[in-house]
């Protein structure tokens, strides 16, 4: 796989950041464990995908909440994989960009805290999670929305997030809403959102 200059910018963000990443994002990034309680009140897939799994948290928690499932990482940071694998060894993880769907069929997809890094890339990945769902499946996004601070929107923009409210009106147009809302962070110095939706047709 050849990297395009910013998934090479994304490489070297993420080398540097691997094993730190646990340490420090549990301060910014809101909503990740609600929103895996609110996918276990839904149902209980047998087959999950989770882009830009990163370090591997969530495939944790994946694992305890859905311990018969067959659970898939894919990240684009071989960095943060290797971390991944040393924290969860049943699941099956894969470094590349995801811009393609990776075997259809998944109960599951999930993006935590990823789409927002895309850029580019967001659609064609929201693109891909909707042909790797089954009928029925559910598409599951937490992350970053908006913010009114020009200064933070700038300082984001240095560490790759585009904080632009961008993601949910093209989740919407995909899957039929079961959760859509925004949280306010920091008093409302940003927003972050949550959203699950349902692919329909046969």
């Amino acid at each position: 796989m050849i990297a395009t200059a910013p998934e090479s910018a994304l490489h070297g963000y993420y080398a540097m950041h691997a094993k730190i990443y646990d340490a420090t994002r549990w301060s910014f990034l809101f909503g990740r464990e609600r929103i895996l309680h609110r996918i276990a009140g839904i149902g209980s897939p047998k087959r999950i995908l989770e882009v830009g799994c990163g370090t591997g948290r969530n495939l944790l928690s994946l694992r305890r909440l859905f311990p018969l499932a067959e659970i898939t990482g894919v990240d684009l940071s071989s960095d943060m994989l290797k971390v991944a694998q040393q924290k969860v060894r049943s699941v099956t993880l894969l470094q590349q960009c995801y811009d393609q769907p990776v075997s259809g069929d998944f109960d599951l997809v999930l993006c935590s805290y990823a789409l927002t890094m895309f850029n580019p890339g967001w659609e064609k990945a929201i693109q891909a999670a909707s042909q790797d769902l089954r009928a029925g499946g559910h598409m599951s996004v937490v992350d970053f929305s908006h913010t009114q601070s020009d200064m933070f929107r700038r300082w984001m923009g240095v560490n790759h997030v585009r904080m632009e409210s961008h993601l949910w009106p093209v989740l919407r147009s995909k899957f039929t809403p079961l959760v859509d809302s925004r949280h306010a962070a920091y008093t409302g110095l940003w927003h972050y959102g949550m959203f699950i939706g349902q692919k329909n047709g046969s």
